[in-house]
């Protein structure tokens, strides 16, 4: 699923998205709009997205599976399946997964890029 959400809206699983890589962060884009962004980090063990920020764009990022860190500007905090950040503009933030599982990020931005 990439781009355009279907109309009428369907329920869908975003896990089924996942897409992983050696390489880097693995990312996919669920739903696409001049508003807002929704997609799926995806993280094997060892990978980070490092600490970086948004001008003028807010970010949610809801674990949906394993386990990490949260990097933020003043150190990090743990992150397991069903935690929240939200990222308002201009905060920095990442993620760093530094367990021996995969994690999967749901990550909302808005206004979208």
């Amino acid at each position: 699923m990439t781009g355009m959400a279907p109309l009428p809206p369907e329920p869908f699983r975003p896990l089924d998205h996942a897409v992983f890589s050696a390489e880097k962060m693995g990312k996919a884009t669920l739903f696409a709009s001049e508003r807002v962004l929704v997609g799926l980090n995806t993280f094997l063990p060892g990978q980070e997205h490092r600490l970086h920020a948004h001008a003028g764009m807010d970010k949610v990022y809801h674990v949906l599976a394993g386990t990490g860190r949260f990097l933020l500007a003043d150190g990090d905090q743990p992150m397991t399946a069903g935690d929240m950040l939200i990222a308002p503009a201009d905060a920095p933030h990442g993620i760093r997964n530094d367990s021996a599982e995969n994690l999967v990020v749901l990550a909302i931005l808005a206004p979208a890029p």
